[in-house]
């Protein structure tokens, strides 16, 4: 008999917020049944403007958005949310597998992308991934600080600074900053990085980590001595200025 992977709650130990946002009453309530039954709590909303008004009031740590919304796209809602909430993990869903759907969920700020129909555990997995990789969850609580150079990370309060100075990333950016920072000086390829931050290839798609990587850059380096590098035909690599 399989057993039921551990419980995840937030770093206070309060339940995981997560908010369902499907238009289809059917599949919005057997996903919100698997979600609660994690232990989480978790509400739904069918409209964008709903899913809005319900973020504000939830403050979830994780969001699963159907693409299509009978008032708007998901792709609007998201940056909305982001821009109230950076970092709130979220998850696509979408009827739409094309490398464009992709791409743009994908540049818009989603952090993982499932398309219809799907199984339910998987769903539940990735967004349990998501919540551990972003360092929002119990499980993932460590005391050390990652530091290279200026640049330091609170793996725990989910906060990065690089001269003292505080840099906001999102889920994603701050998931492959973490592997960056753990492997400081040690060049890794594109495929790693894929591998190590979205868990799967999002069919072999290097342009994902290039595009982060670039966020990341804006970021981190924007206006300071540059700290990622690419190493043509390696990878990329952090280091501290000398």
């Amino acid at each position: 008999m399989n057993q039921r992977p551990a419980a995840l709650t937030r770093p206070d130990g309060s339940p995981v917020r997560v908010l369902v946002v499907d238009d289809e009453p059917d599949l919005a309530e057997v996903v919100t049944g698997a979600l609660r039954y994690e232990g989480w709590e978790v509400r739904s909303a069918a409209t964008a403007a709903a899913a809005l008004d319900t973020a504000r009031d939830l403050r979830p740590d994780a969001v699963v958005l159907d693409i299509m919304l009978p008032d708007g796209d998901g792709l609007s809602v998201l940056r909305e949310l982001r821009a109230e909430q950076p970092h709130v993990c979220v998850v696509f869903l979408t009827a739409r597998d094309t490398v464009e759907d992709r791409v743009a969920g994908i540049t818009a700020g989603g952090d993982d992308y499932v398309t219809k129909p799907f199984a339910l555990a998987e769903l539940v997995a990735r967004v349990r991934g998501l919540l551990r990789r972003a360092g929002m969850t119990r499980e993932l609580t460590q005391e050390a600080l990652l530091t290279v150079g200026d640049l330091v990370m609170d793996e725990d309060a989910h906060e990065v600074t690089r001269g003292g100075e505080p840099i906001d990333l999102s889920p994603t950016e701050f998931q492959l900053l973490r592997c960056l920072m753990r492997n400081p000086r040690l060049v890794l390829s594109k495929a790693q990085l894929l591998d190590l931050v979205w868990s799967y290839d999002f069919g072999g798609r290097a342009h994902v980590v290039e595009l982060y990587i670039s966020y990341l850059r804006k970021k981190i380096d924007a206006g300071r001595e540059p700290m990622i590098h690419t190493v043509r035909g390696a990878g990329y690599v952090l280091k501290p200025v000398a």
